[in-house]
């Protein structure tokens, strides 16, 4: 299994998926699990997915959906649904990400996004108050999942 943060750590709330995956990169998981701060590197994520054989990976990145900010959602993507894309640097997300290993060749295991309504995406270092208050909640989520995940495969 692959945890992937995802984000741009200069502009404010975007860099929720690189401090969630800072946050469980210092804790005790089983040993099947990466945990990985890919930050804006989409390309070398998606190169990850291609060689690393993961059965699941969970995306975690700042995610505006509307909501509440601060609020989690957990997305399922239709990952057989993506047409091929090119390496765009600047426009790095899950779905392009999904798009460009499928170019490349390859096909996801089960994927799974763990997103936070961001409040601001502008420039700045740090995240605001309600996503700083999501990242332990996030970090507790990505621990049920890998331990249902966990059941499912034994």
């Amino acid at each position: 299994m692959l945890i992937a943060g995802i984000g741009n750590i200069f502009l404010s709330d975007d860099g929720f998926g690189v401090e969630v995956a800072n946050r469980l990169s210092v804790e005790s998981l089983p040993g099947e699990v990466t945990v990985r701060d890919f930050g804006i590197r989409g390309l070398h994520l998606a190169y990850e997915m291609l060689d690393g054989g993961y059965g699941t990976t969970i995306f975690v990145d700042a995610v505006p959906r509307g909501g509440q900010p601060g609020s989690l959602y957990l997305i399922e993507p239709e990952t057989d649904q993506l047409g091929p894309a090119a390496a765009e640097a600047h426009a790095m997300n899950p779905e392009n990400v999904l798009a460009l290993l499928k170019t490349l060749g390859g096909m996801p295991g089960r994927v799974l996004i763990i997103g936070c309504e961001p409040a601001s995406v502008e420039e700045g270092i740090g995240l605001t108050a309600p996503v700083a208050n999501a990242v332990g909640a996030a970090v507790q989520f990505v621990r049920e999942i890998i331990a249902r995940e966990q059941v499912e495969v034994h």
